[in-house]
């Protein structure tokens, strides 16, 4: 059952990270989708190698804790290599502001989500690949 939740998380991010990919080169006309995108790209990944890994704690309603319980689970099998989660954190901490706040979003901090969210969907597709995750 779990792989059938990694795929299910895995599909959407990549779905997510293609679309962000996609709208990436007009941020006049789309800043604030890309970047959301970007964020649930992220999101999406966080979820697949969490569940992949055993995590039962995966939920819609409260995505603060997602990096905390994923840097854990790495913990708890001494994986080394860390430092995507490092971007997630970021991009978790923009989320509210880009969907929610009123005021407008400079280029400079759509263009940091967008390769935040790379960098992270990167970390995230060879750490899945490392950890052999069923259904990655």
């Amino acid at each position: 059952m779990a792989a059938i939740d990694v795929q299910h998380y895995l599909s959407r991010a990549r779905d997510f990270f293609e679309g962000m990919k996609f709208l990436r080169d007009d941020l006049d006309a789309f800043k604030f989708s890309t970047a959301l995108l970007g964020i649930h790209c992220a999101i999406s990944y966080c979820d697949a190698l969490r569940t992949g890994m055993g995590s039962t704690k995966v939920s819609s309603d409260d995505h603060s804790s997602a990096t905390n319980n994923l840097k854990s689970l790495l913990a708890s099998i001494r994986f080394e290599g860390q430092q995507g989660l490092h971007h997630l954190e970021k991009l978790l901490s923009k989320k509210s502001r880009v969907a929610y706040a009123p005021e407008a979003a400079r280029d400079i901090h759509i263009e940091d989500i967008v390769k935040r969210a790379e960098r992270f969907a990167k970390w995230a597709e060879e750490t899945g690949r490392t950890l052999k995750i069923e259904g990655w």
